[in-house]
């Protein structure tokens, strides 16, 4: 074993670093591939507000049109937990790159296909088809969410220097703030060029932001495919390459590798799990501010079409400023307590948003556009403050051989706790309670989430490439002598 062990060390000290790019280079990659992935993702989620009723679900009626089609929208959270223990087991086995790859061809495939998806009118007696194609694009955007957020993380994470850590590791984390305020444009440019009301939105203009993100995904890949695997990845893999070498000397046999699914739940189930509520605050306000909004907007506060998409644009700004901030300031008082501030801010900021947006309400129940617009502002303010540290934060919570698989896992659980149930409830919420009812739902999901955290370790000042403190995380894989 000491033999192993000695040539197991010698070989993790001549993992090239010569071939390592630049922080820059890391950071421009892996946000621009966010970006991309999340653009894709937001399209949907303003076509499931302003457009999807009306066309793919035109005989519920209003009311439930918009329920089906925000329930349309859940299904990629659902998803994405899927997409995290698939992606995760091929990232921590054959590469955090090959996976990141793979998650963007699939999502541009599906959203480009949402664009071409004929209408329930186009299909006639087979017009229930429709819909169905619709949930399976859907269910795919998730699947490649789901894959897409950890390696990009791990990839930031995984370069940073561990001073600056949180604050590179938020870089990636501007993907959702920048494809919102980008897919909002699309819709904008659309609905300025064809007209807010017109048919021929409604008939086709629709689909461009869809189908131009055919050209977004090609750029990416291009992007992508230049960064080379992590130094920590890298290392694992040589340690593993040498240890097998010094079986095979020795006429012996590696044990059977572990899969990095049953890793990650066998030894750190509680960070998968705590790590999915403790974020679920973030996707309940993010998922709120960029879809359920929109709809309130247009229908609650009889605001325009392109009012509310201005109001989303200004938004995403906020988004961006707070989660750079909250990476920033994690790198000095720690991620706990970054993630603890950002939770209490979402109790009080719940408490007091509808009426804040519903200031300036004009007697025919028309709403001010500076109120809504700094109320949606808020909401993702409050979720930018949680989402920059889940970058450094939830890789940090995990070894490096599932470490993909673990902090995937964990946020997808994240997306199914916060984002898919909330913005899913809130519609019918209003209807029968009122606004404050939604007010008081958000409060709930933000205090679990601040009494979770509590449970999880602080992470910052870690090395990646240590193991958790934790005797039952310490894995030894000795080698088994051929019978």
């Amino acid at each position: 074993m000491g033999q192993i062990s000695s040539q197991v060390a010698n070989t993790a000290q001549h993992t090239p670093e010569n071939t390592k790019p630049s922080m820059a280079k890391v950071a421009t990659a892996t946000t621009i591939g966010t970006t991309i992935e999340y653009y894709d993702f937001f399209v949907y989620g303003t076509a499931a507000a302003l457009v999807f009723p009306v066309v793919f679900f035109p005989a519920l009626g209003a009311a439930a049109g918009l329920t089906a089609s925000f329930a349309t929208f859940a299904v990629a959270f659902f998803a994405r937990p899927v997409g995290a223990m698939v992606f995760g087991h091929y990232g921590d086995r054959l590469g955090r790159k090959r996976a990141l790859v793979a998650t963007l061809i699939i999502m541009g495939v599906a959203t480009v296909g949402i664009g071409l998806l004929p209408t329930p009118e186009m299909l006639g007696t087979f017009g229930w088809l429709a819909p169905t194609l619709l949930v399976a694009m859907r269910f795919f955007q998730g699947f490649a969410v789901g894959g897409e957020w950890a390696g990009a993380a791990l990839m930031a994470a995984e370069y940073a220097p561990p001073k600056l850590r949180g604050f590179f590791a938020s870089l990636p984390m501007l993907g959702p703030s920048i494809a919102f305020g980008l897919s909002s444009t699309t819709f904008l440019i659309t609905n300025i060029t064809l007209g807010e009301e017109s048919e021929a939105f409604l008939t086709y203009g629709w689909r461009i932001p869809f189908v131009l993100s055919a050209v977004l995904v090609i750029i990416g890949l291009w992007i992508r495919m230049s960064l080379d695997e992590t130094p920590v990845f890298r290392e694992q893999q040589a340690k593993k390459k040498a240890a097998e070498a010094q079986a095979a000397e020795n006429n012996m046999v590696p044990a059977k590798e572990a899969l990095p699914l049953g890793d990650a739940f066998r030894k750190q189930w509680k960070e998968i799990f705590g790590g999915g509520l403790a974020f679920a605050a973030l996707f309940a306000f993010f998922y709120i501010g960029t879809s359920f909004l929109t709809s309130y907007g247009t229908t609650n506060l009889s605001l325009g079409r392109n009012e509310v998409l201005i109001a989303g644009i200004v938004a995403s700004f906020f988004f961006a400023f707070t989660t750079v901030i909250s990476g920033f300031i994690s790198d000095r008082i720690g991620r706990k307590r970054t993630l603890v501030i950002a939770a209490i801010g979402g109790v009080i900021w719940s408490a007091v948003m509808f009426p804040v947006m519903n200031i300036g309400t004009s007697d025919d129940g028309t709403g001010s556009i500076f109120w809504f617009t700094l109320g949606v502002g808020m909401t993702l303010g409050v979720a930018g403050l949680s989402f920059g540290t889940a970058g450094s934060f939830l890789p940090e919570l995990f070894e490096t051989q599932y470490r993909y698989t673990g902090a995937g896992t964990a946020y997808g659980f994240a997306g199914v706790f916060g984002g898919a149930i909330p913005p899913l409830l809130a519609a019918s919420l209003i209807a029968a309670f009122g606004e404050g009812a939604v007010g008081l739902m958000l409060t709930l999901v933000a205090l679990i989430s601040a009494l979770v955290l509590f449970t999880l370790r602080e992470t910052k000042g870690g090395a990646m490439d240590e193991t958790v403190p934790d005797d039952t995380n310490v894995t030894v894989t000795s080698a088994q002598p051929v019978n």
